[in-house]
């Protein structure tokens, strides 16, 4: 590592934003953690000290997302990476899925994210450097049955940043995205899930049958991966962590070119003959 970056994480308290939190504080990074219980990082705060600035904080509160990414700013004076990691599943059949709950998963997932986007871009551009990183997941990429609006939000995610980083690319300005696997972080112990209807309990256990345990990764094995990324000259857009994450990934694009290539002669004839 070069120079001492500061970092602006959400969802800092727990499973991946904890450990990353605690990797980059570990090698002499400044971090600010925002959190919805301060009082969680207590141990951390206790150890790094001033290179930790903890901040209580719901993603939910566009204003509040603003504020604090302006005293993070003035703080530490410059933000390296922001880390865009505040998010929880809501998975059920799009059936049973009741709207509300829907609407507070988008809430965090997509309209949290976008908050601390844009709160950050005014001083990333500024600065015209710095380093976005949003937090997907292997559901960002494969739709998978009962996976409720976690995923469909997961894909929101991953669009929004493949559209920002082709924005902000010309002022210096990296993003990547991030899709972890399947990891022991506690994440499924937080999933909130709508009645049940008895007609998907099939499907719903053939899903869960079909996650096995030797795939599940150590979360704090992804800490160097996270840091490596943040410290590359030219980081990936996306970076997949896990290795049945990347084997699932290659299968599911293959079956999605598979398919384009069955239907081509449909697709072609779909264009139309303007010219003729």
């Amino acid at each position: 590592m070069s120079t001492v970056k500061v970092w602006f994480v959400t969802g800092a308290s727990k499973g991946f934003g904890r450990i990353w939190t605690e990797a980059a504080l570990k090698r002499g990074d400044r971090v600010v953690a925002a959190v919805r219980n301060p009082t969680s990082l207590g141990e951390l705060v206790d150890t790094y000290g001033e290179s930790l600035l903890v901040m209580p904080l719901d993603v939910t509160d566009r204003d509040a997302v603003f504020d604090a990414v302006k005293h993070a700013h003035m703080h530490f004076k410059r933000l390296d990476v922001v880390l865009c990691n505040a998010g929880y599943g809501y998975m059920g059949a799009i059936e049973e899925l009741a709207q509300e709950q829907v609407r507070a998963n988008f809430d965090t997932n997509v309209f949290g994210t976008l908050s601390v986007i844009q709160a950050a871009l005014p001083i990333l551009r500024a600065q015209g450097s710095g380093h976005i990183l949003t937090v997907s997941s292997i559901g960002g990429v494969i739709g998978f049955p009962t996976g409720g609006s976690y995923t469909a939000s997961k894909f929101v995610v991953e669009a929004m940043s493949e559209a920002l980083a082709g924005e902000v690319a010309a002022f210096g300005i990296k993003v990547t995205i991030i899709e972890p696997g399947q990891f022991a972080t506690g994440f499924q112990s937080a999933v909130q899930t709508p009645s049940p209807i008895a007609a998907y309990d099939p499907i719903r256990q053939a899903v869960r049958s079909s996650f096995k345990p030797e795939d599940v990764g150590d979360p704090a094995a992804t800490a160097q991966a996270i840091l490596k990324v943040v410290d590359a000259d030219r980081p990936p857009l996306r970076l997949a962590l896990g290795s049945s994450t990347i084997m699932k990934i290659r299968a599911t694009y293959a079956a999605r070119l598979g398919n384009w290539d069955k239907w081509e002669p449909v697709s072609i004839a779909a264009q139309g003959n303007q010219h003729g």
